[in-house]
């Protein structure tokens, strides 16, 4: 039977419509591609980027038993690009949720969400900032992973989107050793590493200089690594985090403490190659590795570079193509 990935379409005002619009032709082909969103969107993309995008209307993905591009038609608002409101923040929230519904009842075999705007689904009443939490809490999971990703690099994060103030007090031993467990079986099942060898970086400076910049690499991280070792994972000791990324070749993979300390270098690396994943849920989760874009939605300026490579990784890891 067909594999099926879910797209959720995101923001109907954002630059989401239109690089799925412009992408698709990029996507693996052996896939039944089950978008949930607004047909009135997607129209107007097409128009926008004059683009023959084809697809089919349906109202479940039972009967999908082919390979193609089928759209579940949701809320059908007329929404203006580069024009964000509770509206269009409503619609984003309806569109994930119907994905969100198909994919933990074994429907769809994945799910690539196209970006939100973290402000406008929440002034529509949602009460998560973002896909990760919500998706993390419908998956039941107590622990789950942030990891950015693309051919040369992968980053997965102990804290992702909170002040920077707080990062101290959110990273702690157990945490470090919970999500480098999942950042390390998932090099190992899915990628094909048979012993990664993971780069931990310091919080402080100079991973804390011995302990005269700071004192969690010695009271929090070192521990964390010792109990990885214990568990067989190959994981360093915390690293200068301004050297760490020189020979990142040297590595599987890196385990960084907070959001800008390890997507700096990954998205200066390759930005428009990267990929968004969420390590830990029930199932295959998917994303660009960019927002919502409103300043350029409408413009026909959007590139669709990010959203391929996270539509093709979702086709890899559901088996539908080589991972090498």
């Amino acid at each position: 039977m067909v594999k099926k990935v879910a797209i959720s379409l995101g923001d109907p005002t954002s630059i989401s419509p239109e690089i799925l619009v412009k992408g698709y032709n990029y996507f693996p082909p052996d896939v039944a591609y089950v978008v949930y969103g607004s047909s009135n969107v997607i129209e107007k993309a097409k128009s926008l980027t004059s683009s023959d995008f084809s697809y089919q209307i349906v109202h479940n993905t039972y009967h999908i038993k082919e390979r193609g591009f089928y759209l579940i038609d949701i809320d059908n608002y007329d929404f203006e690009f580069g024009r964000p409101s509770a509206l269009s923040g409503k619609a984003s929230v309806s569109y994930l949720q119907r994905a969100v519904e198909d994919v933990l009842s074994y429907k769809v075999d994945a799910l690539v969400t196209l970006p939100i705007s973290k402000r406008w689904i929440m002034e529509s009443g949602f009460k998560y900032a973002g896909h990760t939490d919500y998706l993390a809490e419908v998956s039941k999971v107590k622990e789950y992973v942030m990891v950015l990703m693309c051919p040369d690099l992968i980053v997965g994060l102990i804290t992702t989107h909170i002040p920077l103030r707080e990062v101290p007090t959110k990273v702690d031993t157990d945490r470090i050793v919970s999500k480098t467990v999942l950042f390390n079986n998932f090099l190992r099942n899915y990628l094909g590493k048979d012993r990664p060898k993971i780069a931990i970086l310091g919080l402080n400076p100079h991973a804390s200089d011995n302990g005269n910049i700071g004192d969690e690499e010695g009271k929090i991280i070192v521990p964390a690594v010792e109990e990885l070792w214990g568990m067989g994972v190959d994981a360093t000791f915390p690293l200068s985090p301004d050297t760490a990324f020189v020979n990142y070749r040297d590595y599987d993979g890196y385990i960084a403490m907070y959001h800008d300390q390890g997507l700096i270098p990954l998205k200066m690396l390759c930005f428009r190659r990267a990929v968004n994943i969420t390590l830990g849920l029930r199932f295959i989760r998917t994303s660009p590795d960019h927002g919502t874009g409103y300043d350029i939605a409408g413009k026909n300026l959007a590139d669709p570079s990010s959203l391929v490579e996270a539509v093709r990784l979702a086709a890899r890891l559901i088996g539908i193509v080589d991972l090498k």
